[in-house]
């Protein structure tokens, strides 16, 4: 457990040093990578740490996750998410799709 948490930080500070985005991003991946596996490692102890503690640990490591999934795509310069439709429903549209849903049967 040790060994997978010590890495978080040190690849967090080593990338945050780096000169280009997708330097940056490459070292957050790593610390991606650790801080999942720490947050299996708790997952997996939970019944040496306590409840309690190993929950505090799992919803921490969720949130640096959380963080991370945010700033690498900022860094490489692109998002990850859903495109934008390449077209437009008016209103009317919508309101017909709404009330005229097909059943499956």
């Amino acid at each position: 457990m040790y060994r997978a948490v010590g890495p978080i930080g040190s690849n967090v500070a080593e990338g945050y040093s780096r000169g280009t985005g997708q330097d940056r991003a490459r070292f957050y991946e790593y610390a991606l990578g650790s801080a999942r596996e720490s947050r299996d490692w708790y997952f997996k102890g939970r019944f040496v740490l306590g409840e309690d503690a190993a929950q505090h640990r799992l919803s921490f490591m969720t949130e640096i996750i959380r963080l991370l999934l945010t700033i690498i795509p900022q860094q490489r310069g692109g998002e990850i998410r859903e495109p934008d439709l390449p077209y437009d429903a008016s209103d009317e549209q919508v309101e017909d799709l709404l009330e005229n849903v097909p059943l499956a049967s």
